[in-house]
């Protein structure tokens, strides 16, 4: 196995000085605008987007190898992160295409890969709402909507992280008990589908494979029970092992508690992850301070309970291990393309 100077680079741009990936995410759009309305209590414009993201990137970076924005009202934010930070750009629009079934997506019309690495991205994200149980002419356009991107990242050479979020194609709900038991079939389905070197994806940026609400014995355990703890093991190992490439985990909008707990799951199976994504779970509680109190409010806020959540998270990346090790060598160098 050998990787590209531009893959390589960018791969060791965002990551830690041991090789995982402890980013933060804060390329929220359309969610974070509904958030911000709601809680302000009028319209939110793109100055207020920038200043929450700019906040977060200042605050937050400087406990993070990486931070994930978007170009739309993320560049400025871009410049305020930590000199030990890299930059991850997403691509693809935020949400979906509602006027077809499938949820079917779509990149950002003014911008490109090229864009994206002009602008100073280490490394390209593009998110992806997939699941095997939907039609074959569905998943087949997304199958191609990938590998397109895989080769415009690889005529680029720059690494792209590919973000596949679970969903139930038949419209339940997906945090609900019916949907938690097949959610690990779907999560490892998904990972055998786009770790295929087909796709040229550097890192999968994958949902735990159960919701640890349903979890038996969990502190996040709400009384009904999708999976045993050892069940829950297990999805995590199978889901693993069916991996090739790189993987991280994404907090997937829960709480921070709850997300550290996966983690702490993650690390009791044994897999060899090789980090997070982090976003929601570590600011998200303070959209309510923005919102009501205004930003220095915020600011003091993301000192002291942000600082503290990512603390939490990057206390359970102690057990992952180098993006590098999925490929049996200890050291990136050693990846190196002549």
């Amino acid at each position: 196995m050998q990787i590209t100077p531009g893959k390589l680079s960018g791969l060791k741009a965002v990551s830690t000085e041991t090789g995982t990936i402890g980013a933060a995410a804060m390329d929220q759009r359309g969610s974070l605008k509904k958030a911000l309305a709601k809680e302000s209590g009028g319209e939110v414009s793109d100055a207020m987007m920038e200043e929450f993201k700019g906040a977060v990137t200042e605050v937050l970076t400087p406990y993070a190898s990486a931070v994930l924005l978007d170009p739309q009202s993320g560049i400025g934010p871009s410049k305020k992160r930590s000199d030990n930070a890299g930059l991850l750009l997403a691509y693809e629009e935020s949400g979906y295409d509602n006027t077809r079934p499938g949820r079917l997506p779509d990149l950002l019309p003014q911008w490109s890969v090229r864009r994206l690495k002009e602008a100073g991205a280490n490394c390209v994200k593009v998110l992806l709402y997939y699941t095997p149980h939907d039609t074959a002419v569905v998943n087949e356009e997304k199958h191609v909507f990938v590998e397109r991107i895989g080769d415009e990242c690889r005529a680029n050479d720059i690494p792209f992280f590919l973000e596949f979020v679970a969903y139930d194609a038949n419209g339940g709900d997906e945090k609900g008990l019916e949907f938690a038991k097949i959610k690990p079939q779907v999560v490892s389905a998904s990972m055998a589908e786009f770790t295929k070197d087909r796709y040229s994806v550097d890192v999968m940026k994958v949902e735990v494979p159960v919701n640890m609400k349903f979890v038996a014995g969990a502190a996040s355990y709400v009384g009904e029970q999708a999976y045993t703890k050892a069940e829950a093991l297990d999805h995590f190992r199978a889901a693993a092992a069916v991996a090739t490439t790189p993987f991280i985990y994404l907090s997937a909008g829960v709480s921070n508690a709850e997300f550290t707990e996966s983690l702490e799951l993650a690390a009791e199976s044994g897999v060899t992850w090789a980090g997070v994504l982090c976003g929601r779970a570590t600011w998200k509680d303070g959209i309510p301070v923005y919102g009501k109190d205004g930003l220095e409010a915020f600011r003091r806020w993301l000192q002291d309970q942000g600082v503290e959540n990512i603390g939490n998270v990057n206390e359970r990346l102690k057990a992952a291990s180098p993006w590098f090790a999925s490929y049996g060598v200890t050291s990136a160098d050693a990846l190196a393309a002549v």
